[in-house]
């Protein structure tokens, strides 16, 4: 990444990055199942268990995208 320099934050450990990878997986994959749960839904023949199973991952995705944004926010102490 050469060339990036407004990337740049001298406080971003591996560990911060690995989790903004983390981030972007899980979202990308919360926004796919949100494709996938509409367009089941579309289906008259949609399959009620099956939805209910995309529907539970993509509420501990949820979970799990909250847990690392509050990892990746700074706490503000007031």
């Amino acid at each position: 990444m050469v060339g990036d320099d407004e990337d740049f934050d001298i406080t971003e450990t591996p560990e911060k990055r690995a989790l903004k990878v983390r981030l972007g997986e899980l979202r990308e994959e919360h926004r796919a199942l949100d494709s996938a749960i509409f367009a089941l839904q579309d289906q008259s023949t949609g399959d009620a268990l099956q939805l209910a199973r995309l529907k539970k991952r993509k509420l501990v995705l949820r979970d799990q995208i909250q847990w690392i944004e509050d990892r990746l926010t700074p706490d503000i102490i007031a």
